[in-house]
């Protein structure tokens, strides 16, 4: 009886391990061939924390960074935070002047090209670093941005990631920086290395506890929310960092399920000639992602 009882239960988990994974080839084939509808280049990384079932999709090819990039410089600012180099609480002095990594020229920021336009009124007052931070993330201040690169050093920030096994990510600079831009200088980021790093941020092993779970606050403020968020239930929360130029929109974060359960979820695009449409199809593949997740 025992015997037979054991042998009935390999037979349900072997069928069950058989469904699971043929659930997620259709998976694969949906978010494939929605990709594929267009001439953008995609990558998808998406991984359920419960259950640590991936999906990949070209999640190891490079993509120019854009403002996805200040999730990185957001761990490295409470790491050293963390370490003593300073407290949130301090201030920097607001000021419009930034060296090109090119040549060591200096240059500034328009608010024309900002996300953000207040900061810029406040050059020569003092801005709390908390204050910075918030303005990074959730409306992606370039100015702020810049001014939080220059505190805790770009090269910290890609140091720091290869420590966390996180391969690929290059921080090589702040944004707006036209004469590195014009050289191939440019911030680098994979699907594959911005789901580890918002993985460790999940499970609240980035810095610490502590900081994670301040991380996560700021990161659910996120005021855009075209893509990941954009089709998803009221209920489901995202704490995610977007980033766009020309020809290229991203999104990329943990999203939270009324049950409790999480998953990361990382959308990269480039070389898009229909931006709208390129928007369109990252959000209609977290909307498939979030239905295989909850079972819908």
């Amino acid at each position: 009886m025992i015997k037979y009882a054991f042998s009935l239960f390999l037979v349900v988990s072997q069928f069950f391990s058989y469904s699971q994974e043929k659930s997620l080839a259709r998976l694969r084939y949906q978010v494939d061939s929605l990709c594929h509808q267009q001439k953008t280049e995609f990558a998808v990384a998406f991984k359920d924390l419960s259950t640590h079932e991936t999906l990949f999709i070209n999640e190891h090819e490079l993509f120019h960074a854009a403002s996805t990039m200040k999730t990185p410089v957001l761990v490295e600012i409470y790491k050293q935070a963390t370490s003593g180099k300073f407290s949130l609480n301090d201030s920097l002095t607001v000021k419009n002047e930034f060296k090109s990594i090119a040549d060591g020229s200096v240059y500034s920021l328009s608010p024309d090209d900002d996300s953000e336009f207040e900061l810029y009124k406040k050059i020569g007052q003092k801005v709390a670093i908390h204050d910075l931070v918030y303005l990074m993330v959730t409306v992606s201040s370039n100015f702020a941005t810049n001014m939080l690169i220059e505190m805790v050093g770009a090269k910290n920030v890609t140091a720091s990631m290869r420590k966390m096994g996180i391969k690929d990510l290059q921080v090589l600079r702040g944004v707006e920086d036209d004469k590195a831009y014009q050289k191939g200088l440019n911030n680098v980021v994979t699907a594959y290395d911005l789901m580890l790093l918002f993985e460790k941020i999940a499970k609240r092993k980035a810095v610490n506890k502590k900081s994670s779970d301040e991380m996560i606050r700021i990161l659910l403020d996120q005021h855009f929310n075209e893509m990941i968020p954009a089709r998803l239930p009221q209920d489901v929360k995202v704490a995610h960092k977007t980033g766009w130029i020309k020809g290229i929109n991203h999104d990329s974060g943990i999203v939270f399920l009324p049950d409790g359960r999480e998953y990361v979820l990382v959308l990269l695009s480039k070389n898009a000639e229909d931006e709208k449409a390129a928007v369109n199809t990252l959000a209609t593949v977290s909307e498939i992602i979030y239905k295989y997740v909850a079972g819908l």
